[in-house]
């Protein structure tokens, strides 16, 4: 059976799935342009060097409120004249932004590519970062918070994907 020998009423699979191959494409290529905040947090607790930066492209509103303990603070409107002065072309970069309805972190790492870096964008932002039980800094000092039982596990470090 073909994909396009797939006749069904519901919604799901009124537009048949991808063939494997093309689903093995699309989903390699979402992964070379994706990091999960997991996978960031544990690469940066493990300690020396991650092999990459993390940039948050908020606001210095949003950076106090706020943001991933280590990361380069870098406005995504000031990308263009100032990347050069914060980061090296030649560690890749991790962008973030607030969250899964903000696209700053997309236009960011859309900026940081023109200029000739290695980007990823880091699903979820700055709220799954929290959300998750990761620690993060403020203007006022280091905080936590409880893990979200629906974002990450309660009694175990890792989710198992």
């Amino acid at each position: 059976m073909t994909s396009q020998t797939i006749s069904t009423g519901n919604s799901v699979l009124r537009v048949p799935p991808a063939s494997p191959a093309a689903a093995a494409a699309y989903f390699g290529a979402s992964l070379a342009f994706h990091a999960d905040v997991s996978d960031v947090a544990h690469a940066l607790a493990a300690g020396g060097d991650p092999g990459f930066v993390v940039l948050d492209s908020r606001s210095t509103e949003s950076w106090d409120q706020g943001h991933v303990p280590g990361a380069v603070h870098l406005p995504t409107a000031l990308v263009a004249e100032q990347a050069a002065g914060l980061l090296d072309p030649a560690v890749p970069v991790v962008t973030y932004c607030w969250g899964p309805g903000c696209n700053g972190a997309t236009r960011a790492a859309l900026a940081l590519a023109e200029l000739g870096y290695q980007v990823k964008e880091m699903l979820g932002g700055f709220e799954y970062w929290v959300r998750e039980g990761f620690a993060f800094e403020t203007w006022e000092g280091p905080e936590r918070r409880t893990a979200d039982p629906l974002t990450a596990p309660a009694d175990a470090d890792d989710c198992g994907c």
